[in-house]
C-alpha cells in the first residue's frame, strides 16, 4: 500500500528512530508530522522537530513540525487538530515517544516513576485517545506503538520492574484497542527490536559510546515500521526482524552500525 498524501504522526520523532521512521515515510511520499520536545537540538543528542521537518521534505514528503509534550493532554489535542487540518486528515498514529529509567522499585524515586509511566503506557492512552475521530475517517488507520511483546519471565521484572510495567502497559493498552476499535477500521499493533537499536537511549543508559558496535541502525525499525502500516493486519506484536523475514528480507549485516561486529549484536530487552 502506498503512503502517498497518507499523514503519519510520530511521537519523539526528532531524532533516533522516530527519526528514521519519519524519514521512511517521507520516501514514500507521506505528509509526515514531527512532534516532539525539541525545538532546538540539545547539546548531546542534537536533532530537533526543525532539522528533521527538512530532512522530511528533502526525502520527498511533506512536513509538519510541532513542539508537543505527550504528557499534556490539551496539548496533544491541539496537535491532533492542527495536523488534520494541515493536512486534511490522519491516517498513521505512531506511538514513539518514550522514557527509559534501568532501576529496580527500591532504588527508582517516585518522580522518575511518574515520568516514565506518564511518557510511556499513559502517552499512549492520550495520544491514540486524540486520534482517534481522525483515524475513524481514514481507508488505511493505523496506531503502532513501540514496545515490548510481554514476557513474564521474572528477570525482566526484578531488575527494573517500572520501566517494565511501563511498556508493558503500551503493549497491554495495544491489545485492547485492537479489539475496540476493530469495527472502526483501525489497525493496532506494536513493534520492538530484536536487538540493541543505536540509539541516545543505548548509549546514554546502556553503556557508552562504544555500544555502537553491539546494536543495529534505527533503519531496520523503520523498515519494519514501514512493512506493517502498508498492510491490514491488526492485534499483532512484531520484532523487527520477523516483520521484515515475513516480507523475504534473509541478509540483515547492512543493519550492524559496526560490519565488524555483525556477529556480536546484543539482544534487546524482554526477549527470552
Amino acid at each position: 500500500m502506498s503512503l502517498k498524501n497518507q499523514t503519519v504522526f510520530i511521537t519523539g520523532a526528532s531524532r533516533g528512530i522516530g527519526r528514521a521512521i519519519a524519514l521512511r515515510c517521507a520516501r514514500e511520499g507521506a505528509n509526515v508530522v514531527i512532534a516532539a520536545k525539541s525545538n532546538e537540538p540539545h547539546p548531546k543528542l542534537g536533532g530537533s522537530i526543525h532539522s528533521v521537518a527538512d530532512e522530511v521534505i528533502a526525502a520527498g514528503g511533506q512536513a509538519l513540525a510541532i513542539l508537543l509534550d505527550v504528557r499534556d493532554e490539551a496539548a496533544v489535542q491541539q496537535a491532533m487538530q492542527q495536523a488534520a487540518e494541515h493536512f486534511g486528515g490522519i491516517d498513521i498514529l505512531i506511538n514513539n515517544a518514550g522514557a527509559i529509567a534501568l532501576t529496580n522499585v527500591e532504588n527508582t524515586p517516585l518522580k522518575k516513576y511518574d515520568l516514565i509511566q506518564s511518557i510511556n503506557h499513559r502517552a499512549v492512552f492520550v495520544c491514540s485517545q486524540a486520534a482517534l475521530p481522525y483515524l475513524k475517517k481514514s481507508s488505511n488507520g493505523h496506531i503502532l506503538s513501540l514496545s515490548p511483546p510481554i514476557n513474564l519471565n521474572p528477570k525482566w521484572l526484578t531488575v527494573f520492574a517500572p520501566y517494565t510495567l511501563s511498556k508493558y502497559g503500551m503493549t497491554l493498552l495495544s491489545i485492547g484497542m485492537a479489539q475496540e476499535f476493530k469495527d472502526y477500521g483501525i489497525c493496532v499493533n506494536t513493534l520492538w527490536p530484536e536487538t540493541y537499536i543505536a540509539t541516545a537511549a543505548v548509549t546514554n543508559n546502556i553503556a557508552n559510546d562504544e555500544a555502537v558496535d553491539i546494536c543495529r541502525k534505527p533503519d531496520i525499525m523503520a523498515d519494519a515500521a514501514f512493512a506493517i502500516i502498508s498492510h491490514r493486519e491488526t492485534g499483532q506484536h512484531y520484532l523487527d526482524e520477523g516483520v521484515l523475514r515475513g516480507y523475504g528480507v534473509t541478509d540483515f549485516d547492512h543493519y550492524a552500525c559496526n560490519p565488524a561486529t555483525k556477529d556480536q549484536i546484543q539482544r534487546d530487552f524482554f526477549l527470552d
